[in-house]
């Protein structure tokens, strides 16, 4: 696993500094059964700051480094995350007509960066990805969106659920990219303020996001293959709504 020394950092007083200095925290592997007074100082601010943690086995840390790493183990977002409760109320005030993207345990890196950069190019406002089974966003994401993760705004949520909620509430339909549907991309309403959400290439978006959405609509598919890679997916629909806006 290659990883730059100035994407992770590793130690339970480091990271404790790190936290308290600012730095975002990406992903945070703790050790299984760690229990100790400097530890429990750690705990708290990840409790309190609600930070992307994972309890791990002591292997699972030990190939990410054999220094000496006290258990934790850390990766140092290279972009600041944003609240979608504060980001939505700032686009209608500038009088754009909202387009937010929305991951649904998209996990892949470079996915995730290739439809950042598509992102960018349409002119989206946000994505929106949860905390958990989401994809690392690291510099091989940013790398791969060719820095479109450092123009845009990236929401993280720790309730995906009530976040779609919210933008129901604030006047913005949810249409869902599926295959369980009959309508298309073509007969969809882009035109409205919207939340197109994705899903895993595995399984699609989660039952209980569909069941939450104004509509589902599917890409055409003439082909064998029953569907496509999640970031094409993405600059399809994406470049729908742009063509119906434009």
């Amino acid at each position: 696993m290659e990883i730059e020394e100035k994407n992770f950092i590793f130690g339970i007083r480091p990271i404790i500094e790190a936290i308290k200095s600012g730095k975002t925290i990406d992903k945070l592997f703790i050790q299984k059964g760690l229990h100790n007074d400097l530890f429990a100082e750690l705990w708290k601010l990840v409790r309190v700051r609600r930070i992307n943690y994972k309890h791990v086995p002591l292997e699972k840390i030990n190939r990410l480094t054999r220094k000496n790493h006290q258990g934790v183990f850390a990766f140092i977002s290279p972009i600041d995350f944003h609240n979608i409760e504060d980001v939505v109320p700032k686009i209608f005030e500038e009088g754009k007509n909202p387009l937010i993207i929305i991951l649904d345990r998209i996990t892949d890196v470079r996915n995730f960066g290739a439809i950042a950069r598509t992102c960018e190019c349409v002119g989206a406002d946000t994505i929106l990805i949860p905390e958990q089974n989401s994809a690392a966003v690291n510099a091989d994401a940013v790398k791969t969106s060719a820095g479109a993760l450092h123009k845009m705004n990236i929401c993280r949520t720790w309730n995906l659920r009530l976040s779609i909620q919210f933008l129901k509430d604030s006047g913005i339909q949810i249409i869902a990219c599926t295959e369980k549907t009959q309508s298309n991309i073509y007969q969809a309403d882009f035109t409205k303020p919207t939340a197109i959400i994705l899903g895993s290439e595995e399984d699609g978006v989660s039952p209980e996001y569909l069941k939450m959405c104004d509509l589902k609509t599917k890409i055409p598919l003439n082909g064998k293959i029953s569907s496509l890679n999640v970031s094409v997916a993405t600059g399809v629909i994406c470049y729908e709504a742009l063509r119906q806006r434009n």
